[in-house]
This record gives C-alpha cells, structure tokens and sequence, in this order.
C-alpha cells in the first residue's frame, strides 16, 4: 500500500489550508481501503454495529453530496443509497452493494464537491433545515466528518489485516 497522499500545508490563505485538509482526509479514506478485496470492504467492524469500509465510502459518498450539492449548490437530488427509506443503508446494505458503483458514485460526488467549492466563495451559504449554513462551516464540518471516520477506517483496517498508520 503506497501512501501517494499530499501533506497539507502548514501557512496559506484559508480556503487553500481548508481544501487541503479535506483532500488529505478523502485520500486517507481511500488509503485505508487500497488493496483490499470486496469481501475484506465488506467486513463488519463487531455486531450488532454495521460498520465497514465499504460502508464508510458509501456513506461519505451521500455526505458529499449532501453538503456540497443539495445544501451549498441547492441542487434537488434524491439521497443515494434508498437512505430516504432507511438513514442508514448506506451502512447496513454492503453485503449485496456493489463495491465498484460505491468507489464510484464517492469519487463522482467528490468530483462535484471540488468544483462546487471551486467557484464558491468561503462566506457563501445554503441553507440546512430552515437554517443558513456557509461554504466555510461545510468545509470545517466536511474535515472533522472524514476525521472522525477515518478513526474507524483505521480500525477495521488494522482488524482485516494488521495494517495501520495515519
């Protein structure tokens, strides 16, 4: 597993520090799941939690869109993964996903994420809920939700095969 991930910088202006945080943590996520076969994707973290890798990229996959498309860009798009009918498929569903369409569908919303962000300036809003939410608080929240995932990436990780790091 070759670690091909760009360190963010330590100064810069606030939207290049911001940005380069949430594409450090996107290449972590992908990091953690390279080389791994879609059964080892699949595999559960300890029941009765549904946590897996594959689980991890679907979900981030819906969060992506969701904060960057449906909320910052108000695009009416449906949630993936069915989760209108169940919140958490994108988790409890891996066993029958497809992990080429997750991998997919992640790199594809991260896709529009970039270019949303790209033309967006840090004190546009969205609105959440009734609620304006700005571009800046998506990317900060963006950051901590890979972090804290990255967590338990690293997790079932190291529990499929021993392997871990940052």
């Amino acid at each position: 597993m070759s670690d091909t991930r760009i360190p963010p910088p330590l100064s810069g202006d606030e939207p290049t520090v911001l940005n380069n945080w949430l594409e450090w943590h996107r290449a972590t996520l992908a990091l953690k799941c390279a080389g791994l076969s879609d059964e080892q994707l699949r595999l559960r973290s300890a029941p009765p939690s549904t946590l897996s890798l594959l689980g991890l990229v679907r979900h981030m996959a819906h969060v992506e869109r969701s904060w960057f498309r449906r909320v910052l860009n108000g695009e009416d798009l449906p949630k993936l993964w069915d989760k209108d009918r169940d919140n958490d498929a994108d988790f409890a569903e891996v066993d029958t996903a497809s992990v080429k369409e997750a991998f997919a569908t992640w790199q594809e919303e991260i896709g529009h994420a970039r270019a949303i962000s790209a033309a967006k300036p840090l004190d546009a809003a969205g609105e959440r809920n009734g609620q304006e939410c700005t571009h800046r608080w998506i990317l900060v929240h963006m950051i901590e939700e890979y972090a804290r995932h990255n967590g338990h990436a690293d997790l079932l990780r190291e529990r499929i095969d021993g392997v871990t790091g940052d």
